[in-house]
């Protein structure tokens, strides 16, 4: 089985996605990275979000830029430009600009003791 590649989705556009949204920063993952002919990837969100009355789980993630793959995002510093779908009538709908990269271990470690008193 593939292992899933942890993401860290910080979400750009629209400009009030987080008041909308309650966040800015989600998690999730995807397997879609093993398959390097894959121009986007499916990301299954750890904890969905609700943007216009539907509660949002899953999110299609291709490239900002004509001509960019996503595996560059490996090679990213401080992220990868992405433009992000949800589905919508049977569907993918793009509604947002993000910032992608990979969460590693320590990263949620780190999240989890945010939360901790």
């Amino acid at each position: 089985m593939t292992q899933h590649l942890k993401l860290r989705i910080h979400v750009t556009e629209p400009w009030d996605f987080e008041r909308i949204a309650g966040t800015a920063e989600l998690h999730g993952w995807t397997t879609d990275h093993a398959d390097p002919d894959n121009e986007e990837w499916e990301v299954h969100l750890d904890e969905g979000f609700d943007f216009n009355e539907r509660h949002i789980g899953t999110l299609l993630a291709g490239p900002r830029y004509v001509g960019e793959h996503l595996s560059r995002m490996f090679d990213a510093v401080a992220g990868f430009p992405v433009r992000l779908a949800h589905r919508q009538d049977g569907g993918w709908q793009y509604a947002f600009a993000a910032m992608i990269s990979q969460r590693h271990s320590q990263e949620e470690r780190q999240d989890q003791n945010d939360g901790a008193i």
